[in-house]
This record gives C-alpha cells, structure tokens and sequence, in this order.
C-alpha cells in the first residue's frame, strides 16, 4: 500500500471523465445512509465501483481527499498536549507523522441511488494511525472534570 494517495486520485479522476461522468466534490459522512463498498483487498476494485455507478444510472460521482497540513497536524500535537492526561507516545507519534504532510491520505467516492450513498475509501496506514489520534484528541478534548463544590455556608 503506497503512504501517498495523490497517484490514484488521479487516476481516479481520469477514470471517471473517460467514462464521461461529473465528479461532485463532496465528503459523505456517517449521518447520511450509505453502504460501504468491499474491495476484498483488490486495489483496483475502485474500478469495478465506478463502472457499477454508471451502470446504475448515476451521472455523478461524489468525490472526497485528505492531505495532511503542517496546521493539521500541530493543532493536533498541541491538543494532544493540553489534554487531561498527555500521553508522551501519542504525542510522538503525532510529531511522526510530520513525515507525511502534503501527502493524500484519503480518498472517497460516492455516488447516490434510491436514498443511499454507495461509498468507495481508501486510506494509508499513517491516515488510520492519524485519524485514531485525532478522534482520541476529541475525546481527550471533550471531557469535563467537575470542580469540586464550594460549600455554600462559606
């Protein structure tokens, strides 16, 4: 599996002009219904998708990338230090990463049929590991401790 993803969008893209379709930049999150196309480990099943799309009518592809930002990444680190409870291996995995920045981690392709959105993502291993940081990052930033209560006779 390749660390940069920047080559097969691009041939995504191609792909799917040549087959005389519309790409719709758009991320397809979790709240809308969708179903998760099964590559069965084929890195070119991306193919078999997009010809499965036009088959089934659709005009348009939605299409969704990730590349790393330097700002990304040090929003990050600096939420990873701020949290409650700063682990240092998190915190240098994220600095890790820095190896990565401008690179495409994500790729996303969609297309709509009869209220579903049939998705198609790849992602490298450094996105994953990323992606795992930044969700942890939220939590880490999402929880409240209480102060403890002032004793009102005081």
């Amino acid at each position: 599996m390749p660390d940069d993803l920047t080559n097969l969008k691009d041939d995504m893209t191609a792909f799917i002009e040549g087959h005389g379709m519309l790409r719709f930049h758009a991320y397809v999150g979790e709240e809308v219904p969708s179903v998760m196309w099964d590559s069965s480990d084929n890195p070119e099943s991306w193919k078999d998708f997009v010809e499965l799309a036009k088959h089934a009518g659709a005009t348009f592809l939605t299409m969704s990338d990730v590349v790393l930002e330097k700002e990304d990444l040090d929003f990050l680190v600096d939420r990873l230090k701020n949290a409650a409870y700063p682990d240092e291996e998190d915190i240098e995995e994220a600095r890790w990463l820095r190896t990565y920045i401008g690179k495409t981690g994500f790729v996303q392709l969609g297309w709509p049929h009869q209220g579903t959105v049939f998705l198609f993502e790849s992602s490298t291993e450094w996105y994953d590991r990323y992606q795992r940081l930044v969700d942890m990052a939220e939590e880490y930033g999402g929880i409240v401790f209480d102060e403890p209560e002032q004793d009102d006779e005081h």
